[in-house]
């Protein structure tokens, strides 16, 4: 079984129930981490010292609060540590019910298996866990299996995400690409950027760039 488990929970009753259950499968090293940023400065740590962690266990939302940190959610948490820790197995254990945002886990970020909070899911955690350190075929609940096969999901693209979050973050067109240009994003022109942020509200059904914000940002997508 996996010897030493980084959960990333910023819920204590949920923290203390998966901890139990990683007590149960006999795991001897159990961290948990209720920050993002601390999380992603364990797993740093845990590198240097040359005692990495085997298997990483996220939500997706953390609740804001006084701290300033750079990483707030599971997605920037997971796609950091994989940079340092590609071969990190990963799991995420959180309510997220959209298709798009799930699907995004696995083609984009690599995570090993996505676990739904509710009824029964910490038993279903614990066998997610078995399956992984036992090399098994994972069998997605039927919620995934959606995620996975919805083929419209296809049209949104990392690119899409990227420019729906400069928009958010109030750049202007000319902003967007010179940060693209400056970063290597292509296509990075001020006509190619307002050419996908039209096909963006004709997909979203928005009728201007802040509809689209409030309903990407709706959708789990910024």
């Amino acid at each position: 079984m996996f010897h030493k488990v980084l959960v990333a929970e910023d819920l204590d009753t949920i923290s203390i129930a998966i901890i139990q259950a990683l007590g149960e499968l006999s795991i001897l090293e159990i961290h948990h981490a209720k920050y993002c940023d601390e999380a992603f400065l364990k797993i740093k740590r845990a590198l240097h010292d040359k005692v990495p962690y085997d298997l990483l266990i996220s939500d997706l939302s953390f609740k804001p609060d006084h701290r300033q940190d750079r990483l707030s959610s599971g997605e920037e948490l997971i796609e950091a540590v994989k940079k340092e820790q590609p071969e990190l197995k990963t799991i995420v254990f959180s309510i997220e019910d959209k298709s798009f945002r799930i699907k995004s886990l696995y083609t984009n970020l690599g995570i090993n298996a996505y676990v739904s909070k509710g009824r029964d899911s910490i038993p279903e955690l614990k066998k997610t866990i078995q399956n992984i350190y036992n090399n098994k075929n994972l069998h997605p609940s039927e919620e995934v299996r959606h995620a996975l096969r919805n083929k419209s999901l296809f049209e949104i693209e990392a690119y899409d995400i990227l420019l729906l979050k400069s928009l958010s973050n109030g750049l202007t067109l000319e902003d967007i690409a010179s940060e693209f240009k400056n970063s290597g994003v292509i296509p990075s022109g001020t006509s190619s950027l307002e050419k996908r942020i039209n096909r963006l509200k004709i997909y979203f059904k928005a009728n201007n760039n802040v509809h689209l914000i409030a309903i990407t940002k709706d959708l789990g997508l910024v």
